[in-house]
């Protein structure tokens, strides 16, 4: 078994149609959301992010099989002044769990932070995704406060 981490390449055909694959596998999980993908974001989502500014997707292969996803976002810490990396998506096709190619996904964002110069990586993991959840902390994740008591940060959301 051959596994290749790389990070993607918008404008090569096979990763904007590995990158598409893996989302709607992910839309379609229940962690997901367990929908699919519009029409809409199939055919248009890797042409916005690559017009997104400091977006990058890391892709795993297994056996020249796409197998593995994150997209990152680079944003910024005001507390360090200094940039920071946002996973936003987090895929590892279903036949592929249980590989540590989540593992090996996390481990080149790592490296692309710091390349970059970021002071953190940031996620959102929702609470009873159990699997994940143990995924990132066995990366070294944890819940985010300033203050034990005033509480861990929570993700919210407003759509419009």
């Amino acid at each position: 078994m051959s596994t290749e981490i790389i990070i993607a390449d918008y404008t090569k055909p096979a990763h904007a149609e590995a990158i598409v694959s893996l989302m709607v596998q992910y839309a379609a999980d229940p962690m997901g959301g367990g929908s699919t993908l519009s029409k809409y974001v199939q055919e248009n989502l890797v042409a916005e992010l690559s017009r997104v500014p400091n977006a990058f997707s890391v892709l795993a292969f297994v056996d020249g099989i796409p197998a593995g996803l994150i997209n990152c976002l680079q944003g910024f810490s005001t507390f360090k002044c200094k940039p920071l990396i946002n996973i936003h998506d987090v895929v590892v096709g279903a036949e592929f769990r249980g590989q540590g190619l989540s593992q090996g996904l996390l481990a080149k964002v790592e490296e692309v932070a710091k390349e970059r110069g970021c002071c953190k990586l940031t996620l959102e993991v929702l609470s009873g995704n159990d699997a994940a959840k143990q995924t990132y902390q066995k990366f070294g994740f944890a819940g985010y406060e300033l203050d034990p008591e005033a509480g861990h940060a929570l993700f919210w959301q407003k759509e419009f």
